[in-house]
């Protein structure tokens, strides 16, 4: 007994120690962990996974014939799809981000931290080099990694809406998160410049409830959170509708800007829990080039 209290107490103590946006994400980690595999799967490459029986149509210099020797039957050597060589990530540290319709929400930016964060995380377990776009670092592993992009994200910063470009590794995935509010020929410009480069992407839109529904009635002031004027509506609901279209149409944009890179693109909302943002992500990561 006395042992167990000396253990629970030494994980307090580190636990207290870690930074409390990366004891956020490792939790979200550990709920996504437990329903995925690794990113191991067939494709080129030189690291051995498997032995399968032979199948109509395989290829025959793939026969292993050393192994089938050892039965009455033929078996195809499997090599281990190679994974992105790194996997840089973003996010919008731009004054919009600080919005909330309550207080009982989180902000777009503090969701698009943990979801950086937790991503790391589960990258990091798979034996992957992450590192955060724009930070001058090189893609690293292991848990000191971790401690270092969640001391990064918790310091107070306000940048573009876009990312800058910069050249990266050809081979290398970027998954950038924001609102993605910005207008839709800049944001296909950016996602033009990386994606020339061979860099596969990934983006996620992240808003507010309110962003995605308005749900105000009768006569509100629009304050701005990046020097815009602010707006007075005398009746928010008269204008709901054409709103609501304009969001989808812009929607609708960023998922065609996505395609036509050979990117995915997804959304979350602040008001839902992050762990499927978090899988549609890491399972996008995963998919082979080209799908």
């Amino acid at each position: 007994m006395a042992q167990s209290a000396a253990l629970q107490h030494r994980a307090e103590q580190l636990a207290a120690a870690l930074p409390p946006l990366l004891v956020a994400a490792e939790r979200v980690a550990a709920t996504v962990a437990q329903g995925v595999h690794g990113r191991r799967r067939v494709g080129q490459g030189e690291t051995f996974w498997q032995f399968r029986q032979y199948q109509p149509g395989d290829a025959v210099p793939r026969i292993d014939w050393r192994e089938s020797a050892k039965s009455q039957r033929l078996y195809i050597r499997e090599t281990e799809w190679e994974a992105a060589q790194s996997v840089w990530l973003w996010r919008d540290t731009s004054a919009s981000m600080d919005y909330a319709s309550s207080a009982g929400l989180s902000t777009k930016r503090r969701r698009a931290d943990i979801l950086v964060l937790a991503l790391s995380a589960l990258l990091v377990r798979g034996g992957e080099r992450v590192a955060l776009l724009g930070s001058g670092l090189p893609p690293a592993s292991g848990r000191a990694v971790l401690n270092r992009f969640a001391l990064t994200l918790e310091r107070p910063a306000e940048g573009a809406s876009l990312p800058v470009f910069e050249p990266l590794p050809r081979y290398a995935q970027l998954v950038l998160i924001g609102d993605l509010l910005a207008p839709l020929p800049e944001i296909q410009d950016r996602i033009a410049r990386f994606a020339a480069n061979g860099l596969r992407g990934h983006l996620l839109q992240v808003l507010d409830p309110a962003e995605e529904t308005l749900p105000f009635e009768g006569r509100v002031r629009f304050e701005g959170f990046e020097q815009e004027d602010s707006l007075l509506i005398s009746r928010v609901e008269s204008v709901r509708e054409d709103y609501l279209k304009r969001l989808a149409r812009h929607r609708e944009g960023l998922a065609d800007i996505a395609r036509r890179a050979g990117w995915s693109f997804g959304a979350h909302r602040t008001d839902r829990p992050p762990h499927m943002a978090l899988l549609a992500l890491y399972g996008a990561l995963g998919e082979p080039r080209g799908r």
